[in-house]
């Protein structure tokens, strides 16, 4: 590929991925995640959005080597002790800003807050794809959408972790 044309960009809500791969039963193989999105659409730049929690700054150091640019949203915590970091806002802003730096954008989560951001890449022929962490979590507002659905449900042989016999 020359170097000046565009390759696509991933914005990925890693608390809507790990929970939605999560409570199908199986876990997410994260560096299997960014060469699938590497060899198959073609995924130059793949940022991932967390809340950042300081005891999790091995797994952060992991996702950096294996190719993720993080960017982290200080955490709250509920009364009821959950601990929230909201990224939506955060996710749809660096999309939009690099908007004119990738042909398009594959969105990873299920969550209903992106569906104007969905809408606004649709009107500029910007959106790829839409990768539902878990497709019996997804939000109805995204729906209307699913021709750009891909179902992370459908990719476990591919994509889920298996610990080595080293790990056992």
């Amino acid at each position: 590929m020359p170097n000046n044309q565009k390759f696509n960009y991933a914005f990925i809500d890693g608390q809507n991925l790990y929970r939605g791969t999560k409570k199908l039963g199986w876990e997410l193989d994260y560096k299997k995640l960014r060469i699938y999105l590497q060899e198959k659409y073609h995924v130059r730049k793949a940022f991932m959005f967390v809340g950042y929690i300081k005891t999790n700054e091995s797994l952060y150091e992991f996702l950096r080597k294996t190719g993720y640019q993080l960017i982290f949203k200080p955490i709250t915590i509920t009364k009821e002790g959950k601990v929230k970091g909201n990224v939506d806002v955060d996710l749809t802003v660096h999309t939009l800003i690099n908007i004119v730096d990738y042909n398009r954008a594959i969105i990873i989560s299920g969550d209903g807050d992106f569906y104007a951001l969905l809408q606004h890449l649709i009107s500029r022929n910007k959106l790829q794809n839409i990768m539902l962490p878990n497709k019996n979590e997804c939000s109805w507002m995204l729906k209307r959408f699913r021709k750009y659905f891909v179902e992370m449900n459908d990719l476990q042989s591919k994509l889920k972790y298996k610990k080595s016999a080293s790990e056992f």
